[in-house]
């Protein structure tokens, strides 16, 4: 199962939020603004840490966690059936309270007939009441009428007329599966990497290191299906046996060697007068658990030696081999599932922050497609926060969430997009724009973004406002390939509220027909139609930015000739060009 929501309330800076979930979810925002209070916060509903009085948002004495499960698989729909809607998720709401009190509940859904409700089903043994229930017919039709009869008929009735019924769905009043302390690790296994760690401790053989779970995974798995290791175990167990008063069978151990007899007895002689004696057992091992112990892991790169004295470079690329290799193994298990009918994998959720540390841009794009993978595999989602823009994939837009604090009345607060911005050539054109400015992802961290409509004007218009002592390095410039790209972009920024402005050419030059003027004009109107004035303006190059520059036209090698065009010592710049080079980096 993945997370499809998740809401916070009073955690840290977060009065209260609510975030959709993607399989692969990127938080984005400024430092300070509550990213890694999200990632925390999805730590503490699945019991990693433990809350302090300082994570309860000012003057809260109480805070939640909420998360919304869909994509249950077979066993997670018959563990958790008591919880599961009609169209199969679960809400389970994990609550603290300042002193110490810890509490999860799930969200139930009843029918709203009372006849329907579970609870009730004891009122309806009777036949004679029972003959007026519209279930009437799924019940034994003679003998007595168990309350687990009428369960079940209700059960029956309530899945053949979903469709039709109506239902409640609400927190339950007590403990989420009527224990009082869920079992860690009950809604799947979490993987945390932080910003700063010590790689030696994922390679550590503690069972909470990411490299002790993820081995672990494979010992279970040749545990399970490979006979020359359960011959192993039984050989060990067997072995172990010897070594005890009685044999399996509880039949006196012929075999036990005599020097724990004799050790017995010197024990038993002494407590005599205390009317007791001592009798050694020897349990056999659990020898998976062994593997697990005794496995050192060494790294040779020239110099064989334990992780922890590698540079940070190395061992952070050892933390992130782990969840390659296990992106592998799961992709590699699903499409053997599809032929040989093997159970899916169990729920699996990496929580990383700041992942690019210590990692090279090329190393964060590879990384970024291995944590796509793992995310696209059954039962695995990554969280992630980042200040990379290699680590955003702008396609995927989906996942990208911004995390903003505009102030602490307000607290942190998620800006998102769910909806499909382009549809058909528009989707294509947007995704083959990434092949003109890759680094386009970058204007997710922009303070304001100057959309450009080719490489011209991303060269010219930085390089004009460095000139003139205006050049802002939060300020953004996209070239967006063509003007009529422009409005795809607008449409993505208008949807996260990041500020901008469209810069692009009239094309009313004097060679242009008048069907050439018009198609020019379209592409205008487009630009301006996109734009949401709370977020973005616009500014034009009347025909075109070489004409403006006052650029013989003709000139190749566009961006390269404009930059020799304005340096020249002759050169001086038209008015016009210094006012809207101005206002762009206002």
């Amino acid at each position: 199962m993945k997370i499809s929501e998740i809401q916070i309330s009073n955690w840290r800076s977060i009065k209260d939020v609510s975030i959709s979930f993607q399989d692969l979810m990127i938080l984005i925002g400024q430092n300070n603004h509550g990213k890694s209070n999200v990632l925390n916060a999805i730590l503490f509903f699945f019991g990693e840490i433990k809350p302090q009085d300082l994570d309860f948002n000012d003057g809260s004495d109480e805070l939640y966690v909420e998360v919304t499960f869909d994509d249950l698989v077979a066993s997670e729909l018959s563990t958790f059936t008591k919880y599961v809607t009609a169209d199969q998720k679960i809400k389970v709401r994990r609550t603290a309270t300042k002193g110490g009190s810890l509490t999860y509940q799930g969200y139930t859904q009843s029918p709203v007939f009372e006849w329907l409700k579970d609870e009730n089903a004891s009122s309806y043994t009777t036949r004679s009441v029972a003959e007026g229930l519209e279930f009437y017919d799924l019940l034994p039709p003679s003998g007595r009428i168990t309350k687990a009869n009428i369960q079940d008929a209700q059960a029956q009735y309530i899945e053949a007329n979903q469709a039709d019924l109506e239902f409640n769905y609400e927190l339950e009043s007590t403990n989420f599966m009527g224990a009082k302390n869920v079992a860690k690790g009950i809604f799947g296994d979490v993987f945390y990497i932080p910003a700063v760690k010590v790689a030696s401790d994922d390679y550590s053989n503690n069972s909470s290191s990411l490299f002790s779970k993820l081995y672990g995974r494979i010992i279970s798995d040749i545990s399970a299906n490979s006979a020359g290791w359960v011959e192993a175990k039984e050989t060990v167990a067997s072995l172990f046996s010897l070594l005890n008063k009685q044999d399996t069978d509880g039949n006196p151990n012929t075999q036990r060697p005599t020097q724990l007899g004799e050790f017995e007895t010197k024990l038993n002689e002494q407590l005599a007068s205390w009317g007791s004696e001592v009798e050694l057992e020897v349990l056999p091992p659990n020898v998976e658990d062994v593997f697990k112990a005794n496995t050192q892991v060494w790294v040779n790169d020239g110099c064989k030696t334990d992780v922890s004295r590698k540079g940070n470079g190395l061992q952070r690329a050892l933390s992130f081999a782990l969840i390659k290799t296990l992106a592998d193994i799961l992709r590699n298990e699903q499409e053997n599932a599809e032929t040989t009918g093997r159970s899916s994998s169990q729920s699996m959720f990496f929580i990383l922050e700041e992942p690019e540390l210590y990692l090279h841009p090329q190393a964060q794009r590879a990384l970024l497609e291995s944590l796509t993978l793992l995310s696209n595999s059954t039962g695995v989602q990554v969280v992630l926060c980042t200040h990379s823009a290699s680590l955003i994939d702008l396609s995927k837009y989906k996942s990208i969430c911004i995390i903003r604090k505009e102030n602490v009345e307000v607290g942190s607060k998620a800006c998102q997009c769910e909806e499909e911005l382009f549809i058909g050539n528009g989707k294509k054109d947007f995704n083959l724009s990434y092949w003109i400015n890759p680094d386009r992802s970058e204007l997710f961290f922009a303070k304001k973004v100057i959309l450009a409509e080719g490489a011209t004007e991303k060269t010219v218009i930085p390089f004009v406002a460095q000139t003139l002592g205006c050049f802002k390095h939060d300020y953004s410039v996209i070239d967006c390939g063509s003007k009529n790209n422009i409005p795809m972009y607008c449409n993505l920024l208008n949807k996260f509220k990041i500020p901008y402005i469209a810069v692009y050419d009239i094309d009313h030059q004097a060679h242009k027909d008048a069907n050439a003027r018009a198609t020019s004009d379209a592409a205008s109107q487009a630009i301006e139609d996109a734009i949401n004035v709370t977020y973005g303006s616009s500014v034009t190059f009347v025909n075109d930015i070489e004409e403006e520059l006052g650029m013989p036209r003709g000139f190749g090698g566009k961006p390269y000739a404009a930059l020799e065009h304005i340096s020249a010592e002759t050169y001086s710049l038209p008015d016009q060009i210094r006012d809207k080079v101005i206002n762009i980096y206002e």
